[in-house]
């Protein structure tokens, strides 16, 4: 961010009428450019500059980042917001790529352990807060005849791209069932919007995305033609907490879409921010101090940061705090 310094004129005397060119006068100017120069530094210094990994169009991260940025930048922090997803976003930060970002815990936990899909520990990713939970979302066309996640073979199916945290789940949900991608006619790997184009069209009959409830993309589609939301039974939900011990149970609330008449069980985790832990401290605050101020233009976006709190936030996720973070809720009074 820049600043614009007023630049401060002294009264002008009333026998000066030229530019002095002795010596004296040559000085008094090269300290003046000095001075300017020395401002025009100090005040670059106070704009600090940072890169924020979201999420892909169609879901909550995108508009979410730009908040915050808005918010940030008053707090003199300019922020670059990037398009990204979960485990995409917690390499990057860790790999110096980016600064910040968004974070899936169950994802964040496998990177910090070293555990699949990362291929070694990430050691320079800490927690700044945890935001809202996140609902593993499957939605068939109605007349799909998919009535649970075992009906998908042989059919058609929609996933993010690979390095999205609902992508990886799909796997571990089919794999539950004993089915793999192969055992689908087809698998298309796309963002959320091309994926409610390939429904709308009947060219994949289910779509799996990991998001709020609800979703945009799933009423978009629900604009368009019946669905139906797929249940993760009691049973399975046992059989992914082997797989993952973050995992936990939501309810889809009956009516939060379209011709929705029940309660429909799945997969839950939490949306959480990451940062490098060696950012500056002073960074990571102001940027949480400016979310928590302005925690209304976020639930805006996301209503279930409506009900966040610095308390709900400071909860222990499994994954380091960052020194900036701890500053923060220790002001707050929740740590």
């Amino acid at each position: 961010m820049s600043m614009n310094l007023p630049i401060s004129r002294a009264p002008q005397a009333a026998h000066t009428h030229t530019i002095s060119t002795a010596p004296g006068g040559q000085r008094s100017k090269k300290a003046a450019l000095v001075l300017a120069a020395l401002l025009c530094g100090a005040a670059g210094a106070q704009a600090q500059q940072i890169k924020l990994m979201t999420g892909p169009q169609g879901g909550s991260w995108y508009p979410l980042g730009g908040a915050i940025a808005n918010m940030a930048s008053k707090a003199g922090v300019n922020v670059q917001v990037l398009p990204g997803a979960g485990i995409a976003n917690v390499k990057g930060v860790n790999g110096g790529k980016a600064d910040m970002g968004f974070g899936n815990s169950i994802s964040t936990v496998d990177g910090v352990a070293g555990r699949t899909p990362f291929d070694t520990p990430t050691k320079n990713v800490c927690n700044m807060g945890t935001l809202y939970p996140q609902f593993y979302q499957v939605v068939a066309n109605a007349d799909a005849n998919i009535n649970s996640l075992g009906d998908l073979r042989g059919k058609s199916l929609a996933v993010q791209p690979k390095g999205n945290t609902a992508e990886f789940i799909s796997q571990q949900s089919l794999e539950v069932y004993d089915l793999k991608y192969k055992d689908m006619s087809r698998v298309s790997y796309v963002s959320y919007t091309d994926a409610v184009s390939l429904m709308k069209d009947n060219n994949a009959q289910a779509f799996t995305l990991g998001t709020t409830v609800p979703a945009s993309a799933i009423m978009d589609l629900a604009s368009a033609r019946d669905i139906k939301l797929v249940a993760i039974p009691e049973d399975k939900f046992q059989a992914m907490r082997k797989l993952n011990p973050g995992y936990t149970k939501l309810i889809i609330p009956a009516g939060s879409y379209p011709k929705q008449t029940q309660d429909v069980p799945t997969i839950g985790y939490a949306t959480h921010m990451i940062a490098r832990c060696d950012l500056d401290a002073d960074v990571v605050y102001k940027v949480l101090k400016a979310m928590v101020e302005n925690k209304a233009d976020l639930a805006a976006i996301a209503k279930a940061m409506a009900s966040t709190t610095p308390k709900m936030m400071a909860e222990d996720i499994g994954v380091p705090m960052h020194k900036g973070a701890i500053r923060f809720y220790k002001e707050a009074g929740v740590l």
